[in-house]
């Protein structure tokens, strides 16, 4: 199994235009396998983490929620 790996260089040097089609291909998921979808999600998810402005639109893809642990 291998696991996906996004470099801080990778994220660093991505437009908003090129998060823009990313979105795009989440919201179309029209992957030709699970795998290439996963990939994508992996790259947006790094994405919100390390340039949060870029991703700020494209949030509701991840569905990340919160939970309550207590």
């Amino acid at each position: 199994m291998t696991t996906v790996h996004v470099s801080s260089e990778t994220v660093s040097a991505i437009t908003q235009e090129a998060v823009a089609e990313l979105a795009k291909r989440l919201e179309q998921d029209a992957y030709d396998n699970a795998f290439a979808g996963l990939e994508d999600w992996h790259l947006l998810r790094a994405i919100a983490f390390q340039r949060p402005e870029l991703a700020e639109g494209y949030m509701h893809l991840l569905d990340n929620e919160s939970f309550d642990e207590a």
